[in-house]
């Protein structure tokens, strides 16, 4: 059994209660409506405002996802008919704002992975520039051609906290890459642009949609008014977040650990490149334990009034997670790119190549994760 970390017999954790919870609901909401309104000032306006938007964004997505979670665990104290319609709500806008970041950076993964088995040196940082309507035309055939039929969205369109859609401005380095890799990044990079610019378009829209607005206004009856249960005030929180630590512990307990103790896997490669684009059958019992150990981070947060004292082997665990998440969605846009009809051997090879690498890295993650939660284990006994 892992470490307890909400000790039953806490008399301060058993005097925290729905007072508490309303409190930090409040917080939240207030920091969402801050992050909002940045949002609206500096949200693609100018070259200089676009760090303070993407900070925006980053707070607005962080407000969001501690109400939501908040709402998940402690929802007995909550008004069920506004919990219930609150959350997918909250999901939704939290999921379609994470995507062209999200896209982003798995690119920028992949690339730097190429030149790393290619034997260069790993990609500097590059300027941004808007992506012409061109080559977006262009990205459109090379991922297969199913278009959805819409327009491209306008080139220099803004997303507030991203910058807008952004490409490097000017190719890496690629006089030593193979011409399967070579040819392996230009295609992966066509296709999660394309990808990016879609999730762009997908978030401006949201934005600015009756169903955004709806939510908003809500968060902001939820900064002054908190509907908590008529008996919520008086009812500790202490028991609510341990049940969310256990869901934690027993999901670590069903996780194969003693497979992630070895340092290689070789049935994690044997789904990778089939015929089958479903997700890695292997992946979907360690996202879960990300998510429920996000769970228990933020139920901490609201046990200690937002001053939840640091646990380094949490933390650990947490950034082995996040690991293993980038990975696991690298390797399966590799396996993708590899699925383009008619792309030529060497480049199939290279994405082979790419997406054993990136298992690998699932591997090491998970090894990583195992390693962290044993000391945490060792540090109880």
């Amino acid at each position: 059994m892992a470490q307890r970390h909400l000790d039953p017999t806490d008399p301060t954790a058993q005097a925290v209660t729905g007072d508490a919870l309303a409190g930090h609901l409040r917080g939240r909401a207030t920091e969402f409506l801050r992050a909002l309104r940045a949002h609206r000032e500096t949200g693609g306006v100018s070259a200089g405002g676009a760090q303070e938007s993407v900070d925006a964004a980053l707070l607005l997505r962080r407000s969001v996802r501690r109400i939501s979670a908040s709402l998940h665990t402690f929802r007995p104290l909550l008004d069920p008919d506004w919990s219930e319609e609150m959350r997918p709500e909250l999901a939704w806008l939290s999921g379609t704002l994470k995507l062209e970041h999200a896209y982003e950076a798995r690119l920028e993964r992949l690339l730097q992975a190429l030149n790393r088995l290619s034997g260069t040196a790993a990609l500097p940082a590059q300027p941004v520039a808007a992506v012409t309507v061109g080559t977006l035309t262009d990205a459109a055939g090379a991922a297969g051609g199913r278009g959805t039929g819409s327009a491209p969205a306008p080139v220099n369109a803004a997303l507030p906290g991203t910058g807008g859609p952004a490409r490097p401005a000017h190719a890496p380095e690629r006089g030593n890459l193979t011409v399967g890799a070579a040819k392996a990044g230009a295609l992966l990079e066509r296709q999660l642009t394309l990808a990016r610019t879609r999730a762009h378009s997908t978030a401006l829209q949201a934005l600015g949609s009756s169903r955004f607005h709806a939510v908003a206004d809500k968060v902001a009856l939820l900064a002054s008014e908190v509907p908590l249960t008529p008996n919520a005030t008086g009812t500790a929180l202490h028991p609510l977040a341990a049940a969310a630590e256990e869901r934690l512990t027993q999901a670590v307990a069903a996780l194969p650990l003693l497979t992630a103790g070895h340092p290689y896997n070789a049935a994690a490669l044997v789904h990778g490149l089939s015929p089958d684009p479903s997700p890695h059958p292997q992946d979907g019992p360690w996202h879960q334990v990300r998510l429920l150990l996000r769970l228990h981070r933020y139920a901490r947060e609201v046990l200690h009034g937002g001053n939840s004292p640091v646990d380094v082997r949490l933390l650990t665990a947490g950034q082995s997670l996040n690991r293993h998440r980038d990975a696991s969605e690298a390797a399966a846009a590799a396996a993708q790119a590899a699925r383009t009809p008619r792309i030529a051997p060497a480049t199939a090879y290279a994405l082979g190549v790419l997406h054993a690498d990136q298992r690998h890295e699932v591997e090491a993650a998970r090894f990583a994760f195992q390693q962290a939660w044993q000391k945490q284990t060792v540090g109880a006994s």
